[in-house]
């Protein structure tokens, strides 16, 4: 009898020894580590960085120390070309910023930092009323030319 249970155990470990994915027992299979979820920090007051240039408007959403929170552009909405520069491009990339940034974040109020003369300035800003992203305060921080380039030659006549 003990003959008949040896020669049954030893044909399943022979099918178990198996190449290929019978070869992989159930005792053998272990389930995956659960991972925590990583919390969504609470960041209320934020900051607003729109850099707006003649091709493109780029719209970052930091908290107070400056860390990224979000960011869209333009070009990133789909825009191409000469569109990414206008006034409508720079709304759609700023409403979609500020969305996400309201809802994973919890941004409710900003300040708001502007860097550039593009047509997108004024729709950025606008935009965030729409997301119902209080202003704190609006701050041009566009680069003023200390002296300038270099002039030209004088011209010898």
């Amino acid at each position: 009898m003990s003959d008949i249970i040896t020669k049954e155990a030893t044909v399943e470990l022979e099918e178990k020894d198996t190449v290929g994915p019978a070869a992989v027992s159930e005792a053998s299979v272990v389930a995956p580590a659960t991972k925590r979820k990583k919390a969504k920090r609470s960041v209320p007051l934020g900051q607003v960085h729109i850099l707006a240039t003649f091709n493109n408007t780029i719209i970052t959403v930091t908290d107070t120390k400056g860390g990224v929170l979000t960011f869209s552009s333009a070009g990133a909405c789909g825009f191409r070309g000469s569109k990414k520069g206008t006034a409508y491009a720079a709304q759609v990339a700023a409403e979609k910023t500020l969305a996400q940034a309201k809802q994973d974040y919890g941004v409710t109020k900003a300040d708001v930092f502007v860097r550039g003369i593009g047509l997108g300035r004024d729709a950025a800003i606008r935009a965030m009323q729409v997301a119902g992203i209080a202003l704190d305060s609006v701050h041009d921080v566009t680069g003023v030319p200390h002296g300038g380039v270099r002039p030209k030659k004088a011209r010898r006549v």
